[in-house]
C-alpha cells in the first residue's frame, strides 16, 4: 500500500462546524505559509456556507478571499465544496448559471471541485460535473452517506460506478454526521475499489466519537486520502485532528510523511485564532452518541439547539432527536445534508411542538413531492398526497428539477447591475446566489471586513451604571394618534406596527426619533400585499397597473436563504410601493391590489406617552392561539371575514419556516395581534366570534 494523503479542512469545514462559518480571511492568511509547506493533498478553503457568511456577516467578497488564498498557497491545491445544481445557494439554478459559476471558480483559484447532491441524485450533479471537467480541474464526486434500511454498501458502490461513468477523477465518501463506523468504512472502501479504479477520500465528522477509528479502518481498506482538521480546530462537531492521524499512521505502509512538528506550529496559531470566535462556540463540544440514531449533521446541531431555545423548548432536544428518524423515514430516507438536514430537522421540531404533521413546512412538502430531486425511496404516501394537495400539484415531479428552469444568466447580469454589482461575472454570481443579501453587500463592501475578535470574541459584561444611548421608551405620533414604542441602541431602525401597517422609524442619538425618519409606504383603498417575512424584495413580477388574479405570484422575496413567493389574495390591478432590492420588514406593505399607494408621515416625538394597546378581545369568541413562538407574518383573511373550521386564518414564521394557523370553529375573525409582531408560544392571535 502507498502512503495516505491528507486534506486539511481548517479554513473551511472546521470553522463552519464549530463557529458558524465566521472565520475571516484576515485570520486565515497568516497561516497560509505554514499550511503551504506541509504537503497536503488538498486544502479545503472555499464553498459550503463560506460564500454566504462572507457577504451576510463578514462584509467580505468571497471571490477576493479565493484569490487571496490562491496567491498565498502557491504550492497547494484548493478544494471547494459545491452543492451540484444548488451551487452555493438554496435552490436549483439553470444550467447556464451552473456552468458560469464553475468556470469562474476555476479561473479564480479552485483546483478541486467536490460535488455532492443532498438526494444523491446523479441527474442533479451532471451539469456541474461536466462544467468542472471542462475547466480542466480535479473533479471529486461525493456520496452523501446515510445509515438507513435503503442505503446499502452495494448501492453506494453502484453510485460510485455511476460517478466514474460521469467522468469523476476521484470519489468522496461524505459522512456529514459522523455515522460511518470503522468496519463499515472498511467494507465500503473495499466495495467501491472493486467497482472503480479511482482514488477514494473519506470525509467524516467527530460528532459521534467514531471518526479516528473510521479513518484508520478506511485507510487500511485502501482509502487514498483522508480529511482532517488541525487539532486546535478539531473534534466536537468538527473533524479528527490532523496530527493524531499523522502520528497514528507514522512508521507504517500508510505513513502520510507529514511533519508533525510543522503541524504543531499551525495548531498553535489557530489555538489563538479560535479565541476570536468565543461567542459562537457550539455547546456540542464532546461526543454526542444520540446522533447515531438521529443522524443530524454536526453543523445542524447548534441550529436545532437555537431553534428550540427560541420556542422556550430547550428541554425538548431529546424528543426532537427521537422524532428525527421517523421524519427521515417519511421523507424517503434522504441523506441529511444541506438543505435536506434543515428541512427534515425543522419538520421534526414542528412535530414535537405541534403534533405529528399537524403542519408541514413548504420546503418539506417540496422535498417529498420531488422538487429537490429523486428521493432514495418513496416518501410516506399519505403525506405525499397531502403535500400535493397543498402545493396544487397533480403528481410528484419525476424529471430533473432543473429541466424546468430556463436559462437565466443574461437576466442575472442585468439584475445584478441594478442591485449595485460592478458588472463582473463574480458580482453577478454573488447576486445569483443570494439576491437579497447582495445589494446591501455591494453598497457596503468598501467599508471592509468586520474584525473577528471584536465582533465574535468573548464580550465583557455591560456596565450597569449607565444607560446612555441604549434606547428607552418613546412616543411616536402617527396620523394624530400617539403610540408608545421601545427602541434599541441609538441608530437602530425599527418597525412600528399601527393597525396592521408597518412604519420604519430610525432613532438617532440616545434613542430620539430622527427628524427625517424613514417611513414604509402605506396602501389605502385596496387589498394590501405584505411581506410575509423580513428579507429582500427580489422581484416584482408585473408592471404597475397590471391586472392580476388571486393566487398569482406578484412578488418574490429572499429570506432566510430561501426564495419566497408572495401571491395575490384578490383579483385586481396591482400597484407596487417598494422597489426591488429593498430590505423589508415582516408585515411591511409591498403593494396594493385595487388601491392607491402613498407615503404616510411620522410626526415628531410628543411629550405625553400613550401605550400601544393590542386589539381588544370581545370575551365571547374562541381563541386562535400561536402553536409556537414566532413572527406574525400575514393574515389569510380580512378582519371580520367569515371562515369555516379548518380555514387558514394566520400565517406565522417560526424556525425559518412558514406555519399556517387554522380556525378551530366556524365564525367571524377578529385579530388580536398585528402583522410583524413577535408572538409567544400559546399567545392568542385572533378569535372566532
Amino acid at each position: 500500500m502507498s502512503k495516505v494523503g491528507i486534506s486539511e479542512l481548517v479554513i473551511r469545514d472546521a470553522h463552519q462546524s464549530l463557529h458558524a462559518t465566521r472565520m475571516t480571511t484576515a485570520d486565515m492568511l497568516p497561516a497560509c505559509p505554514m499550511l503551504d509547506k506541509i504537503g497536503y493533498k488538498f486544502i479545503e478553503g472555499w464553498g459550503g456556507a463560506t460564500y454566504d457568511s462572507c457577504i451576510r456577516f463578514l462584509n467580505e467578497d468571497p471571490w477576493e478571499r479565493l484569490r487571496k488564498l490562491h496567491a498565498a498557497l502557491p504550492n497547494s491545491k484548493i478544494m471547494m465544496l459545491l452543492r451540484a445544481q444548488n451551487l452555493l445557494g438554496y435552490r436549483h439554478y439553470a444550467d447556464d448559471v451552473v456552468e458560469k459559476f464553475v468556470d469562474t471558480a476555476a479561473k479564480n483559484g479552485i483546483d478541486c471541485f467536490r460535488i455532492f447532491d443532498a438526494c444523491n441524485d446523479p441527474r442533479n450533479m451532471e451539469c456541474a460535473t461536466k462544467a468542472a471537467k471542462k475547466s480542466g480541474k480535479h473533479v471529486q464526486m461525493a456520496i452523501s452517506y446515510a445509515v438507513t434500511p435503503f442505503h446499502t454498501i452495494e448501492k453506494y458502490a453502484e453510485l460510485a460506478k455511476t460517478y466514474a461513468d460521469f467522468g469523476a477523477d476521484s470519489i468522496c465518501i461524505k459522512d456529514m454526521s459522523g455515522l460511518l463506523k470503522p468496519y463499515a468504512a472498511y467494507d465500503l472502501v473495499k466495495a467501491i475499489k472493486a467497482k472503480v479504479d479511482l482514488p477514494v477520500e473519506i470525509h467524516t465528522h467527530a460528532t459521534t466519537g467514531l471518526s479516528v477509528a473510521t479513518l484508520l479502518k478506511g485507510a487500511e481498506a485502501g482509502a487514498d486520502w483522508l480529511d482532517t482538521a488541525i487539532s486546535s480546530m478539531s473534534m466536537g462537531t468538527s473533524h479528527s485532528p490532523t496530527e493524531t492521524i499523522v502520528e497514528m499512521l507514522k512508521g507504517t505502509d500508510l505513513d502520510t510523511q507529514l511533519d508533525t512538528e510543522a503541524l504543531l506550529e499551525i495548531a498553535a496559531y489557530f489555538r489563538e485564532v479560535r479565541k476570536h470566535y468565543a461567542s459562537l462556540e457550539s455547546a456540542f463540544l464532546g461526543a454526542d452518541t444520540r446522533i447515531l440514531l438521529s443522524q443530524v449533521p454536526g453543523g445542524m446541531l447548534s441550529n436545532l439547539e437555537s431553534q428550540l431555545k427560541q420556542q422556550n423548548a430547550g428541554d425538548k432536544m431529546d424528543e426532537v432527536l427521537a422524532e428525527l428518524p421517523k421524519v427521515h423515514k417519511d421523507a424517503g430516507y434522504v441523506p441529511l445534508v444541506t438543505p435536506t438536514s434543515q428541512i427534515v430537522g425543522t419538520q421534526a421540531v414542528m412535530n414535537v411542538l405541534m403534533g405529528r404533521y399537524k403542519t408541514m413546512t413548504q420546503d418539506f412538502r417540496n422535498l417529498i413531492t420531488g422538487r429537490f430531486g429523486k428521493l432514495p425511496t418513496d416518501a410516506n404516501p399519505d403525506l405525499v398526497k397531502k403535500a400535493l394537495e397543498q402545493n396544487n400539484m397533480d403528481k410528484v415531479m419525476t424529471c430533473r428539477p432543473a429541466d424546468e428552469i430556463p436559462n437565466e444568466w443574461d437576466k442575472m447580469v442585468e439584475e445584478a447591475k441594478k442591485a449595485g454589482g460592478n458588472g463582473s461575472d463574480e458580482d453577478t454570481l454573488t447576486y445569483a446566489m443570494f439576491p437579497n443579501v447582495a445589494p446591501k453587500f455591494f453598497a457596503e463592501r468598501a467599508k471592509g471586513p468586520v474584525d473577528a475578535a471584536s465582533t465574535f470574541g468573548a464580550k465583557p459584561a455591560p456596565a450597569a451604571s449607565s444607560n446612555a444611548g441604549k434606547g428607552g421608551s418613546y412616543t411616536v405620533t402617527v396620523n394624530g394618534s400617539s403610540y408608545n414604542v421601545t427602541t434599541g441602541p441609538a441608530g437602530d431602525t425599527m418597525s412600528v406596527n399601527v393597525n396592521g401597517t408597518a412604519y420604519n422609524v430610525t432613532f438617532g442619538a440616545a434613542g430620539a426619533v430622527a427628524a427625517n425618519a424613514a417611513v414604509a409606504p402605506v396602501a389605502t383603498g385596496g387589498v394590501d400585499v405584505k411581506a410575509p417575512v423580513a428579507g429582500t424584495l427580489l422581484k416584482q413580477c408585473f408592471s404597475n397597473g397590471t391586472k392580476v388574479s388571486k393566487g398569482q405570484t406578484v412578488i418574490v422575496l429572499e429570506s432566510m436563504k430561501m426564495e419566497l413567493e408572495v401571491k395575490a389574495t384578490e383579483d385586481g390591478t396591482i400597484t407596487y410601493s417598494v422597489p426591488t432590492g429593498t430590505q423589508v420588514q415582516s408585515g411591511q406593505v409591498l403593494a396594493s391590489i385595487g388601491g392607491v399607494v402613498k407615503a404616510a408621515p411620522v410626526a415628531p416625538v410628543q411629550a405625553a406617552p400613550a401605550p400601544v394597546a393590542a386589539p381588544a378581545a370581545s370575551g365571547s369568541g374562541t381563541k386562535v392561539n400561536a402553536p409556537v413562538a414566532g413572527v406574525f407574518l400575514r393574515t389569510a383573511v380580512s378582519e371580520g371575514a367569515s371562515v369555516k373550521k379548518g380555514d387558514n386564518v394566520v400565517i406565522i414564521e417560526s424556525m425559518k419556516m412558514e406555519l399556517e394557523i387554522k380556525a378551530p370553529v366556524d365564525g367571524k375573525v377578529h385579530f388580536l395581534a398585528s402583522v410583524g409582531s413577535q408572538l409567544a408560544n400559546g399567545q392568542a392571535v385572533a378569535e372566532i366570534q
